[in-house]
């Protein structure tokens, strides 16, 4: 099965109301970087055992480990929980830049470092959710976020 397959798969597992919601911000997440690498992760470790939840990805950075070692990785993330959605923005240089910037215009969601939080859609912005994940492509021009290191979408 092919990325867009298991993406499509994992969404159509999900109850009527988040699914419409998680489809809804699939299609925003590629409007808004064009051509992006997708990917799809299923929440499972080499040896088959459930550490994580599904997500599904966009775009491509490199994660490099306090050890020197590198893996290639998505950009943003996005995942569906029980408490809610989670949207994951990785690569940034400055961890407290998503609160610092977003946390007090998006509404009722938690966020740290890299993750941005919500039970549903209706709690949020979702403009502000959506320049938060283009700060996270660097399609807005801002880079004060934004890793050296970490490929361009």
């Amino acid at each position: 099965m092919n990325t867009e397959d298991q993406i499509r798969a994992y969404l159509e597992s999900l109850t009527a109301p988040k699914q419409l919601e998680m489809e809804r911000l699939h299609a925003r997440f590629q409007e808004a970087s064009p051509g992006c690498r997708l990917w799809f992760t299923d929440g499972r470790d080499a040896q088959g055992k459930v550490v994580a939840n599904p997500n599904i990805g966009y775009g491509q950075c490199t994660i490099r480990y306090a050890d020197g070692s590198t893996k290639e990785f998505y950009r943003i993330g996005l995942s569906a929980n029980t408490g809610g959605i989670s949207v994951y923005v990785l690569g940034l240089d400055d961890k407290g830049f998503l609160a610092k910037t977003f946390a007090d215009r998006i509404g009722k969601a938690a966020v740290t470092g890299y993750c941005i939080k919500f039970k549903r859609l209706a709690d949020i912005d979702t403009d502000v959710l959506l320049e938060a994940v283009k700060v996270g492509f660097g399609a807005d021009g801002h880079d004060e976020g934004r890793s050296r290191s970490g490929a361009a979408v």
